[in-house]
C-alpha cells in the first residue's frame, strides 16, 4: 500500500483488467526507425500529424479507427498482417451487442469463433469500409524491413514515413502479483474462469477471454465478477 503499510487479507480480487500495458510488438528494423514510433494509447487527436506520411500498424477497431481520422490530415496506410474483417454495427434495426447476447455468440464456448486476431471484426456503421474503399486509408501488407525512415514493403518500393502509430492492442499489468505466483512467465494471470488455481483467495475480473467474448467490456464483467464473487464467497466460508 501507500507509503508501505501492510494490509491482510484473506482474498485479492485484480480488478485492473486486461489494458494496462500497452502492447509494442518485434517488427522489423522498429528499433532502428527514426521517425516518431507511438503506441495507440499515446494518440490523441490529429493535430500533431498534418502532412504527414504514415502508417498504422493493425487491423482491429483501433487502428481503422484512428488511421481513418488521421486520413483526413495526412497520408495513411493500414499495415498488419490480417486483412480487415467488418461487422455491421446494426442488424435488423437492432445493434450488433443485442445479437450477440442473443445468439449466445456474446458467452463461451460459442464466442470463441470470434476470438482469433484474423477472425476479429471492425464493428463498423460503413463509414470505415467506405473509407479504406477509397484508399483513405490504404491497406498493405506488413513492411518487411526499415532503414532508418524509410520503410520497405512486400512488393519491394521503399518509402519515407513520418511515424509509425501501433495500434497493437495491450497486456494485462499486474506486477503487484508477481511474488504469489499467480502469474505467467509472459506476466498474464494464472486462472480458470476468474480463479486462479495457484492461490485460491485471488480472483480477477475484467480479463480478455476470462470466460467470453464480453469478459473486458461493461456488458460483461458484471456478470463474471457476479459468478466468482459467489465462489470465492463460499471458499471463504469453509476456511
Amino acid at each position: 500500500m501507500e507509503g508501505g503499510d501492510e494490509l491482510a487479507a484473506r482474498a485479492v480480487v485484480a480488478a485492473s483488467g486486461t489494458f494496462g500495458r500497452p502492447h509494442r510488438p518485434t517488427l522489423p528494423g522498429l528499433e532502428g526507425f527514426t521517425g516518431t514510433v507511438l503506441h495507440a494509447a499515446e494518440y490523441r487527436s490529429t493535430a500533431p500529424f498534418a502532412g504527414q506520411r504514415i502508417v498504422v500498424v493493425g487491423a482491429g477497431n483501433s487502428a481503422v479507427q484512428i488511421a481513418v481520422e488521421l486520413a483526413t490530415v495526412a497520408r495513411v496506410t493500414l499495415a498488419g498482417r490480417h486483412p480487415v474483417k467488418f461487422a455491421p454495427q446494426q442488424i435488423l434495426g437492432r445493434d450488433l451487442h443485442f445479437w450477440l447476447r442473443r445468439t449466445g455468440l456474446d458467452t463461451a464456448p460459442l464466442g470463441r469463433l470470434l476470438s482469433t486476431p484474423p477472425a476479429q471484426p471492425v464493428i463498423d456503421d460503413g463509414r470505415y469500409r467506405a473509407a479504406l474503399g477509397v484508399g483513405m486509408p490504404d491497406r498493405c501488407a506488413m513492411f518487411t524491413g526499415i532503414d532508418g525512415s524509410k520503410v520497405t514493403w512486400a512488393e519491394g518500393t521503399v518509402e519515407e514515413v513520418d511515424t509509425i502509430l501501433l495500434a497493437t492492442g495491450y497486456r494485462p499489468d499486474q506486477p503487484y502479483l508477481t511474488g504469489l505466483r499467480a502469474l505467467d512467465d509472459a506476466g498474464h494471470p494464472r486462472h480458470r474462469d476468474g480463479l486462479s488455481p495457484v492461490h485460491p483467495g485471488v480472483a480477477f475480473v475484467g480479463l480478455e477471454w476470462q470466460r467470453s467474448l464480453s469478459s473486458d467490456s461493461l456488458r460483461g464483467v458484471g456478470r463474471d465478477a457476479a459468478r466468482f464473487a459467489r465462489r470465492l464467497s463460499a471458499h471463504l466460508t469453509r476456511r
